[in-house]
């Protein structure tokens, strides 16, 4: 409960009552997780949501820039999630990480609760320069988050033992992963049955998007209804997913040779080396019915400041900021993750330009569309989900799933200007 309240805090003619509300137990965390501003001596404390493969990344490179500076770097995994709450509450009480890395919608709700530092003023423009534009975000015209990858968009994985040529559209998907599914043993395609961003790229599949123009909610619609319809097709009809699914499920499946093709993003393929699979990265399929490929969302991840930082420790977070998004430091992530750099240095290296995992994933993210920044997606998200959950889980229709999501967005998005 405490998550969703905090949430809500956007209107400050309300933000002092709240916080008197919530004191008592926002001071426990702060007891646990009190850095950013407010630590004391030579640390520097960075929070994230990055799997291991990659949390092995920015620990090994945190280390190296600790000892070349005599300071200390803390690091603390959360997910996603409990990642934003955490924060929220740490920050909102004065405390919270230095940095915090995560994906780009963080930055709307963060920034509206000014929780984060706007660097406009803090980072040169020639530092700036370095990136590709798409990995700096930006919102109501402020600077709040530099990322040293773009992308982090989905894409189709295919093992290719299992399927050596991947389909080019659903109707072929459907008809390879008849071939591969044998009763519970092996399955055609598996993905993330709990979190609606998995199912961004065939809601667009079908000519639909979360929000439209205007930046309100726009899930009740064929669109909806058709891309929902086509999961539970895929689940009862052609019977080339499993019954029930979610993200550690289906990662492994895959990694065991359980599936032929996986939708999943540039995180996983590390785990998928490490595997031992030979395994390579494709488009979307496109929808057959359509003739519209996905568009999953494309978001960099990134560093942001906490806004309590004090202005003595201002240049150590500054400089280690740099570093960690430096050209070097970047191409240690295509390395091991096979991400797309922000950096247009480190873009033009042959780890990048000689890899075809990389070239096939930045032709799926020439298709995507960018994930927006404003708060209004966090509650998007929240009313998405359970109607997401119950189609696939199969207690909802799609059409009474479209309305759902449209309503509870539509009542969350309300409940966060009360």
């Amino acid at each position: 409960m405490i998550v969703a309240f905090i949430r809500n805090i956007l209107d400050e003619r309300r933000f002092k009552m709240r916080i008197m509300l919530i004191f008592t137990m926002i001071i426990v965390v702060v007891g646990l997780f009190s850095c950013g501003g407010s630590s004391s001596g030579r640390n520097i404390a960075i929070w994230h949501q990055m799997l291991p493969e990659g949390a092995k990344v920015l620990d090994s490179l945190a280390q190296v820039w600790a000892l070349e500076n005599d300071y200390t770097v803390t690091i603390l995994y959360r997910e996603t999630e409990e990642l934003r709450s955490s924060y929220q509450t740490a920050a909102l009480a004065g405390g919270g990480p230095e940095l915090i890395y995560g994906p780009a919608d963080q930055v709307g709700p963060f920034s509206v609760m000014r929780l984060i530092l706007p660097l406009d003023d803090v980072l040169d423009e020639d530092f700036l320069a370095k990136f590709d534009e798409k990995g700096l975000v930006r919102y109501n015209g402020k600077l709040y988050q530099v990322a040293d990858q773009i992308g982090n968009h989905l894409c189709l994985v295919y093992n290719r033992k299992l399927v050596p040529i991947p389909p080019n559209n659903t109707d072929e998907m459907v008809e390879i992963g008849k071939k591969i599914t044998k009763g519970t043993d092996t399955y055609g395609l598996v993905w993330n049955f709990t979190e609606p961003y998995f199912f961004i790229p065939w809601l667009s599949g079908f000519g639909g998007w979360v929000m439209d123009p205007s930046g309100n909610p726009s899930l009740d619609t064929k669109a909806t209804i058709d891309a929902l319809s086509f999961l539970v097709f895929l689940r009862d009809t052609a019977r080339i997913v499993p019954r029930e699914l979610d993200y550690d499920i289906a990662d492994a499946l895959f990694k065991e040779g359980k599936a032929g093709m996986i939708i999943n993003g540039p995180w996983s393929w590390g785990g998928y080396r490490q595997a031992g699979l030979d395994f390579g990265v494709a488009k979307i399929p496109m929808v057959s019915a359509t003739g519209l490929w996905p568009a999953p969302m494309v978001s960099p991840l990134g560093y942001s400041i906490n806004v309590n930082i004090g202005r003595a420790k201002l240049p150590a977070v500054l400089d280690l900021l740099e570093f960690l998004t430096s050209a070097e430091s970047q191409l240690e992530w295509t390395k091991v993750l096979g991400t797309i750099p922000s950096n247009l240095e480190a873009r033009e290296s042959n780890i990048v330009t000689d890899d075809p995992i990389i070239a096939a994933s930045i032709e799926q993210l020439e298709l995507g569309r960018p994930m927006p920044v404003a708060p209004e997606l966090r509650a998007i998200w929240d009313a998405m989900r359970p109607p997401y959950q119950s189609v696939l889980g199969g207690s909802m229709t799609p059409e009474r799933a479209a309305r759902e999501m449209q309503s509870l967005a539509v009542r969350k998005i309300a409940e966060m200007y009360e």
